[in-house]
């Protein structure tokens, strides 16, 4: 193995290693918000609110487009993310209504 060889291999395992360690912060973010819009889809169903609220996930999509901007992320990409994530958190919320 070349000098250069083993410096990309040695950078290569650098950078593996923080995405490690970023996945497993998506992770456990992940579940912590989950945790809270679970507690917000029973409160919803206590209170006979209905499991979406359109105007706050349009507020939330924007929010998150300007965030991603900021963050030189693919606003697309954090679009269809939030929107991934809005249809978990409404299936959950529909799952407490019943």
């Amino acid at each position: 193995m070349t000098d250069a060889t083993a410096r990309a291999a040695a950078l290569l395992a650098e950078h593996r290693a923080s995405i490690d360690r970023l996945d497993a912060i998506i992770v456990y973010t992940l579940a912590e918000r989950f945790k809270h819009t679970q507690s917000v889809g029973r409160l919803k169903a206590e209170h006979d609110l209905p499991p979406s609220d359109p105007a706050r996930e349009r507020e939330q999509i924007a929010r998150l487009e300007s965030l991603a901007h900021q963050a030189d992320l693919d606003p697309a990409f954090a679009r269809k993310f939030l929107n991934f994530v809005i249809s978990e958190v409404i299936r959950h919320h529909e799952q407490f209504q019943k």
